[in-house]
């Protein structure tokens, strides 16, 4: 994503307030476009039909989303996590004619591994009539396709066109959601849902072939490095596992409900914290925007320089700049980010009694937000020690999340309901404060690391 962001700061560049404001909103759709789409899409979608549609009917529609978020997004990362290695390892070779087989193949393998899975569930466990059935199996390869069209988008530097899609595609989502609702109840609003979202998607793809204008060659080519990063793959899948497990635990809550079409869910923590989450869009774009390319700029001229064999004393001065850099960037987003929480925290009683929010979900709420912060500035040090290629310590950080976000939930959960949301906030917290430790002391030994620890001759 460093490419848009590049072009991002450029924008902002402008010499005025507006280009700074245009950029920022555009780093926000860049970096969290289709997770956006999902929660204005059914916002606007639930409260538009909720005097069209019978209550069971709506609860149908947001269950089938929410799961097949949730769901595609485990299901996909080992497929997403390798391609986005194999791609960024072509882009460094500057030899990406495999691109456009890559995204087929890609699909592809997510198409065969996860049909089997989806049609047992949407056609034998849940219980929905068959049109709602087939718009739900088509929502989840819609979904699971955005995933893997997402790891191409570094090429899409076009940000108007990126920002657009997402734009027009969510308002085709809701009209379309909203038009068909009192006619075909739950199906009609997931086949409309699902209309934006393929426009969305064929939009990226088009784009996508159009960066990449070549054969369709090799689509399966990246499948043997499966061995070689074995544990970016495994890392993959634990990673999006950890930010479901609590939710998925919560919905055997003793408040959790058993719904007519046999799914499960917790709905007032799965609301407390989607919200939660919505309250890091600013750090995520700000980290796009403009830590993850200045960072990049560093980290680039260090490798290239030890490349070149350059002096170390060369070495060390481009070693501290590194440290500078997200020593600054990082005291940019604490700041950001704390700030954000605290305001928010503060004025959540207004904020729900005007937005109508059961306030049973308010303890669940600011908890969520306290975790949130802390994951994203874990997340954030994860990307960093996946700059420098230290899969081990990034796998084992990821364990550590998995882990401790399932056992305080647990614990949480056999506390009784004051306890809610303490599992999630304390796993963030924990994992927080030894991902900081591990990333400080890789990046004081990082010439070490580089020389030693992580080089394949040594070894």
């Amino acid at each position: 994503m460093a490419g848009i962001g590049f072009v991002l700061r450029k924008l902002s560049q402008q010499d005025n307030l507006l280009g700074v404001v245009h950029g920022f909103a555009h780093a926000s759709l860049a970096s969290v476009g289709p997770w956006l789409l999902t929660i204005v899409s059914l916002s606007s979608i639930i409260i538009f039909t909720a005097n069209a549609v019978p209550t069971p009917n709506l609860d149908n529609f947001r269950l089938v989303v929410i799961y097949n978020f949730a769901f595609s997004l485990v299901f996909s990362g080992p497929i997403v996590i390798l391609l986005t290695r194999y791609l960024s390892d072509r882009i460094y070779e500057k030899e990406v004619k495999e691109a456009p087989g890559m995204l087929l193949g890609g699909l592809s393998i997510a198409y065969v591994t996860q049909l089997p899975l989806v049609l047992f569930f949407y056609f034998y466990y849940v219980e929905f009539g068959d049109g709602t059935r087939i718009a739900a199996v088509l929502n989840f390869f819609l979904i699971t396709s955005l995933w893997i069209v997402g790891i191409f988008l570094s090429a899409l530097k076009g940000y108007k066109f990126v920002t657009g899609s997402f734009a027009i595609g969510l308002l085709c989502s809701s009209l379309g959601a909203i038009w068909l609702a009192p006619i075909f109840d739950d199906a009609g609003m997931l086949a409309g849902f699902n209309f934006g979202l393929a426009i969305i998607l064929f939009s990226l793809i088009s784009r996508i072939f159009a960066e990449y204008p070549y054969a369709i060659v090799n689509p399966f080519g990246f499948l043997r490095f499966v061995h070689t990063y074995r544990i970016l793959v495994v890392g993959g899948l634990v990673a999006n596992f950890s930010i479901w497990i609590d939710k998925w635990i919560m919905w055997f809550a003793p408040a959790a409900e058993t719904f007519g079409n046999r799914m499960i869910a917790y709905p007032d923590y799965d609301s407390a914290m989607f919200l939660a989450y919505l309250f890091t869009v600013p750090a995520m774009a700000l980290f796009m925007f403009s830590v993850e390319t200045s960072f990049f700029e560093k980290q680039f001229k260090f490798i290239q320089d030890i490349h070149h064999h350059v002096s170390l004393t060369r070495i060390r001065a481009n070693h501290q700049a590194i440290l500078s850099d997200l020593g600054q960037s990082a005291r940019n987003l604490v700041v950001l980010q704390v700030s954000i929480t605290i305001t928010v925290i503060l004025i959540v009683p207004y904020l729900f009694d005007a937005l109508e929010i059961n306030f049973t979900q308010l303890g669940m709420f600011r908890l969520g937000l306290l975790g949130a912060m802390f994951q994203i500035f874990f997340q954030f040090m994860f990307i960093v020690l996946s700059y420098f290629d230290l899969r081990k310590p990034v796998l084992f950080l990821h364990l550590l999340f998995l882990v401790t976000n399932a056992g305080f939930t647990l614990i949480s959960i056999a506390l009784g309901f004051p306890y809610y949301g303490y599992g999630y906030f304390l796993a963030s917290l924990v994992t927080f404060m030894v991902t900081f430790v591990v990333t400080l002391r890789y990046l004081d030994q990082l010439p070490y690391q580089v020389f030693v620890r992580n080089n394949a001759s040594v070894q």
